[in-house]
């Protein structure tokens, strides 16, 4: 009797060691496929983000999400499963975004390849709040020299400058209005105001750079016109000039609100420094080869 006890015992033992054995892994395996799918839904939002309005890849993101995650829970080892999410996070990159190789690389330079259990690749990883970089010397160069190769290719055409594209996804609709603006009306006047010394030595500057485009061109945030135009500035869409314009123009700007409190501040007998806000030449062809805005 004692014997058959022993033996129901041993056998107890066993079926909960067995037991405790199946939960662990299917736990493992429960934390790989929610590891996977953190994974692959933060390399979503990244793609998500630079797609504008692309429903192709939400959709195409969730079906491979939902593939990587049912390979998960049916046991696939982790590199197969790393690998799975790597390729088909490079499909999306290059059919959706347009990215050269070396940016797919990066792009998913944070998922763990067979090769490489240690963690990422040596590409750095795309994590928020840190700085990228973008690509190697070694892609950085073969880049510039295809550049060269098409340069010297009597067949390649190029209708406009590849930046246009770029540019126009980094305006503002009001920043647009006030390309359009300019590209009529030409320069305008702007002025600065500083503080009054005798033979200048000493004076300080109040507020540079003021003017009334903006308002003239009708942006819907007028608040914000001072970081429009640090951006038009920044594209190298337009600058400020030491030219001026016709002098009778500034009568207009120096009676606004801006300038007459600049002057208030700069105290007893300001000085105003009249110049000018100008489209560049990039500006200039950029406003017609982007915008409809007639002869």
């Amino acid at each position: 009797m004692a014997d058959d006890r022993t033996g129901q015992d041993i056998t107890r033992a066993g079926s909960r060691s067995m037991e405790r054995s199946s939960d662990v892994e299917q736990r493992q395996i429960s934390n790989e496929a929610r590891l996977i799918r953190g994974v692959f839904r933060a390399a979503g939002l990244a793609a998500g983000s630079a797609v504008r309005g692309g429903t192709w890849a939400v959709n195409t993101s969730y079906e491979v999400t939902k593939e990587i995650a049912q390979a998960a829970l049916d046991g696939e080892s982790s590199a197969d499963i790393a690998e799975r999410t790597g390729n088909a996070l490079r499909s999306i990159a290059r059919s959706a975004l347009g990215v050269t190789e070396g940016s797919v690389r990066e792009i998913v330079s944070y998922v763990p390849t067979p090769g490489n259990n240690n963690g990422p690749s040596q590409q750095p990883a795309l994590t928020m709040g840190s700085q990228v970089r973008s690509a190697s010397t070694e892609e950085l160069r073969r880049r510039g020299d295809a550049l060269l190769a098409r340069s010297a290719d009597v067949y390649f055409t190029e209708d406009v400058h590849p930046a246009y594209d770029r540019i126009l996804d980094q305006l503002a609709p009001d920043e647009a209005r006030i390309l359009r603006f300019m590209a009529l009306n030409g320069p305008q006047p702007a002025v600065d105001v500083r503080t009054n010394r005798p033979l200048g030595i000493g004076s300080e500057l109040v507020r540079g750079d003021l003017t009334s485009v903006p308002e003239q061109a009708g942006v819907r945030y007028p608040d914000r016109s001072r970081s429009y135009l640090i951006n038009l500035s920044r594209l190298g869409l337009t600058l400020t000039s030491d030219d001026p314009v016709v002098l009778s123009r500034y009568m207009v700007l120096e009676v606004q609100p801006v300038v007459e409190a600049a002057l208030k501040q700069a105290g007893r007998a300001p000085k105003i420094v009249r110049k000018s806000l100008r489209l560049t030449e990039f500006g200039e062809d950029f406003c017609r080869t982007c915008f409809s805005i007639g002869n």
